[in-house]
């Protein structure tokens, strides 16, 4: 499986905690991502996600002027995507704990 295949249900929670910490555009979201070691993805796959979540009203949007080009689309959460969020970190967790016991157990000698 590769890394990308792995990412698809991750990122929507990468995205919705990025934003909750302050209102971001498309670009500023791909450039923290890569800071983040994601340095595949680019905003032609990052936009459709925003798109979505929008449509989902996880997230919301409004024009701002731009000190350099048109304006930007800066995005922010909803009360409602704060709730995914809370539920992502959760499923987060418990995923992360159970993977790392199988791994842990896999790769020691002891028994289960």
């Amino acid at each position: 499986m590769s890394t990308t295949q792995m990412m698809k249900g991750i990122l929507d929670g990468c995205l919705l905690a990025i934003i909750k910490d302050k209102e971001v555009y498309g670009y500023e979201l791909a450039e923290r991502l890569e800071r983040y070691g994601f340095d595949a993805l680019s905003e032609g796959t990052i936009y459709p996600l925003l798109m979505r979540m929008q449509k989902e009203e996880l997230v919301t949007s409004t024009r701002k002027k731009s000190t350099a080009g048109p304006k930007r689309k800066y995005y922010s959460l909803t009360s409602k995507g704060e709730q995914e969020l809370d539920g992502f970190i959760r499923r987060w967790n418990d995923l992360q704990n159970n993977v790392n016991r199988i791994l842990e157990h896999e790769t020691s000698s002891d028994e289960f």
